[in-house]
């Protein structure tokens, strides 16, 4: 049977068995455009958690079109790993169970020689396009980038820096300058292993390639080559001319570069993503020096700049050159990761990801320079990474590339981007520095922890996933943005419900702060959400027992031991207040294949530490979930409690205003602030933050109410301002007549008090009562009498009256 001829203009080959000219590599046909799945009565020590639903998976959302090259570093070849590294990486488990006090660092990672502690990648799953990944997404609070000129893209001097020069064989330096100063070589042959070298461009402006392709010139040299800008005769007219990017080999005689080349023929064609640049055709030309044939890949033109030339441009207000602001750099890689997670659920690495290959423009980004793009299971061909951005040289000799590892390389460009990273490719290559170098990392402790994961020595200790790792980001981010604006941005997880209650909330009728113990924030933090993906999921759904021994005995009829089941009984246990039992069924699922990667064990851990108030092992449980979900609250809240009672004040302050700052629903973050700042003699920010309680919550009143008790307190009541600040307060607010009454005693008293020590105040009035002794003195008669009316009880009306009687000024009968 006769092969089908290959339909390009001009081309005289055909189409092979794979479906691709055997001559010139043009698919014979498009193939359908891969879809990026969506992923998926209390007693002391007793738990009353609320039930939780299983989620459910939100629909698909469209990903909007985004959009070259700019001057990338040429990438580094690492040999091949064994045959096994290149295998998708099996995750090595650790264990979740416990974690010590002590164990942990500073930043809440595992520290050497501590107990190992699992990806966790089990547990209720992000997704790509939930209600939260939408919340701070798009790029419409960055300017965008103009359109650039195509002519303005082509270099007029094409040189490859002396500095940059490797042989493509050996890998060491040539065409360098000599010692009498000489301009290095650009053409040659290399002094140690004799293999001949080329760095200057093989097409020239106006040459054509294949009769279709018109070269304007060099535009930049990449890993794998020059990089040239060409116009397609063929589509175009007086109107509109298409642009398109050629890309060539570094050197015919690098049998690497040749074979990625000829890699990329196979499967980069196929790919179909608004944000990875199009590949348009393959082609082959002569080497107009050497008449040797030379591959090409004819890709979209992006008319952006690189994030790596918008980095060198970015500036401060004073217009002195600064890195970008950092909610920018976080949304540049929610907006990327998205394409890095198709690229994976195509069983493809990118491997050299880095500001250069990465396009902005207009509104969109693009990921180009698709040269080092690998399969997953590939384990013969060379990995090529550029050091700074690639993880070490042992990773990949001993376990090859992963998803982990491309993952890596995106967090260490969010570093690059975001700070002065200097030494980020020598001293710092394969670490991050400390935040007691770096103020942006002591400043944003969740960005430190993020990219603490992300670059995690150990691959297993990484995020698994773009998807996961995207879901944390858009936390960050949102937490990020509220300093930079000054303005809550709120958060919306997938992992966790918002708080049960509402925990330290102060007394109602006189506004004094309680004192925290462990079983009640134990039972006012979020849950973490049922996985809808669990095989019980649905049978947990149906239970409508309430009881906790009636629940126990319906979760025995359980189709299967799925996770949620055993997790369910985990609840179950700590609401009836059979803790040991608890204990017990963590021990039993942390044994399971499937409870060596669920967080979700050290989250119930933590909260079985607060229950039995031993708060530094539960700090150390929230601490570790805050490390490895950077981007959820809930891990945060609870770290700040269990802070706050090891006695570790200032931490708690810290996280408590984080918390409050991001989100307005963690009215727990509230009052924790408030009492923190009451506690250390901050009056008067401690108000400021019960003022920000919104008004349509429900502990509004009660936030009000701590504020005047705190404006009568002895140092403020000290202040007439104060006073009338307080009497304001009682005044808008909708109380009961007794608590009412009570406030305005005290007001009274204080005012009276101020009087007799400073004298009195014409004109001035409180309570429409003027600020001298007779007025306010019959206001306090008035109410404690109105106070004995409302007082059920006998003796304590009997003592307001007998107030009422003692303060009331004499009068002449």
């Amino acid at each position: 049977m006769s092969q089908p001829s290959c339909t390009r203009p001009g081309c005289p080959g055909s189409y092979g068995p794979e479906g691709y000219c055997e001559e010139c590599g043009n698919r014979q046909a498009p193939m359908p455009s891969p879809q990026v799945s969506s992923p998926p009565a209390q007693h002391p020590g007793q738990y009353q958690g609320a039930p939780v639903t299983p989620q459910q998976r939100p629909a698909t959302g469209a990903v909007p079109p985004q959009q070259h090259p700019g001057q990338p570093y040429p990438p580094q070849a690492v040999p091949s790993p064994p045959q096994r590294a290149g295998q998708p990486m099996s995750q090595p488990v650790g264990s979740p169970v416990s974690v010590p006090s002590g164990a942990l660092s500073t930043t809440g990672l595992p520290m050497t020689g501590s107990q190992p502690l699992s990806q966790a990648t089990r547990g209720t799953q992000p997704f790509t396009s939930t209600t939260r990944s939408r919340l701070g997404g798009g790029m419409k609070d960055i300017p965008p980038v103009p359109i650039r000129n195509p002519s303005e893209a082509v270099l007029r001097d094409p040189q490859v820096p002396e500095h940059k020069r490797y042989c493509g064989q050996c890998s060491k330096p040539v065409g360098r300058r000599g010692p009498d100063g000489q301009p290095g070589r650009v053409q040659g042959f290399c002094p140690h292993c004799r293999n001949r070298f080329s760095f200057a461009p093989s097409l020239q402006p106006g040459d054509m390639v294949v009769s279709r392709y018109e070269i304007l010139g060099a535009m930049a040299h990449g890993g794998l080559g020059w990089i040239y800008l060409a116009r397609d005769q063929n589509i175009g007219d007086d109107v509109a001319e298409r642009w398109v990017v050629l890309k060539g080999l570094i050197d015919t005689s690098d049998p690497d570069a040749i074979e990625a080349a000829i890699a990329e023929r196979r499967f980069l064609a196929a790919l179909d993503h608004p944000n990875i640049v199009q590949i348009y055709d393959f082609v082959r030309h002569p080497d107009p020096r050497t008449n040797e044939p030379l591959n090409y890949i004819v890709m979209e033109y992006v008319p952006g700049r690189s994030l790596r030339d918008l980095r060198r441009a970015a500036t401060d207000e004073t217009g002195s050159p600064a890195p970008m602001p950092l909610s920018q750099v976080l949304t540049y890689a929610a907006e990327i990761l998205p394409a890095m997670g198709y690229l994976h659920q195509q069983g493809l690495l990118y491997c050299d990801f880095k500001p250069d290959n990465i396009i902005h423009v207009e509104s969109w980004l693009k990921l180009i320079d698709l040269g080092a793009v690998r399969r997953i299971d590939d384990t013969e061909s060379a990995v090529f990474g550029t050091p700074g951005y690639a993880v070490s040289d042992d990773e990949i000799i001993n376990h090859g590339p992963s998803i982990t590892s491309d993952l890596y390389t995106v967090a260490r460009s969010m570093a690059v981007l975001a700070f002065e990273f200097h030494g980020f490719s020598t001293e710092f290559r394969n670490q991050l520095p400390s935040p007691h170098n770096e103020p942006l990392l002591a400043r944003y402790e969740s960005f430190h922890r993020f990219l603490a994961r992300a670059t995690h020595p150990a691959p297993a200790q990484r995020f698994p996933t773009a998807e996961e790792m995207r879901e944390q980001l858009i936390g960050v981010k949102q937490e990020v943005l509220s300093v930079e604006s000054q303005q809550p941005q709120g958060t919306t997880s997938v992992m966790f419900t918002p708080e049960q209650r509402t925990f330290g909330v102060p007394a109602a009728s006189t506004g004094a702060f309680n004192e925290l113990n462990g079983p009640d924030i134990a039972n006012a933090l979020p849950i973490p959400l049922v996985d809808g993906d669990d095989a019980n999921a649905g049978f947990l759904a149906t239970l409508s027992a309430t009881d906790p021994l009636e629940l126990l005995h319906a979760l025995k009829n359980a189709p299967s031991e799925s996770p949620e089941v055993r997790l369910r009984r985990v609840r179950t246990n700590l609401a009836y207040g059979n803790l040991r039992a608890a204990a017990m069924n963590l021990d039993q699922y942390a044994g399971t294949k499937e409870g060596t990667a669920d967080w979700r064990i050290t989250w119930w851990r933590g909260v079985i530490a607060l229950l039995q108030e031993r708060y530094a092992d539960a700090r150390g449980a929230f601490d570790w979930l805050y490390s490895h979900l950077p981007g959820e609250i809930a891990p945060t809240l609870g770290l700040a409690a269990s802070c706050e009672l090891s006695g570790d004040v200032s931490t708690a302050l810290g996280i408590y205003t984080r918390i409050w700052q991001t989100d307005r629903r963690y009215l727990s973050a509230a009052f924790g602030q408030a009492r923190l700042l009451a506690r250390t003699g901050n009056t008067g920010r401690a108000i400021e933050v019960l003022d920000s309680v919104p008004h349509s919550s429900n502990q509004f009143t009660t936030a009000q109410v701590t504020a005047v008790a705190l404006l009568l307190a002895p140092g403020a009541a000290a202040h007439i301002d104060m006073l009338r600040d307080a009497a304001a307060r009682i005044t808008r607010l909708d109380l009961p007549a007794d608590r009412r009454h009570l406030f305005a005693a005290r007001i009274l008293l204080a005012c009276l008090n101020r009087v007799s020590t400073d004298g009195p105040q014409p004109g001035a009035t409180v309570l429409k009562h003027e600020l001298e002794e007779k007025s306010l003195r019959l206001g306090l008669e008035q109410t404690y009498r109105e106070l004995a009316r409302t007082t059920p009880g006998q003796a304590e009306r009997i003592a307001y009256i007998d107030q009422a009687n003692d303060i009331r000024p004499w009068t002449v009968t």
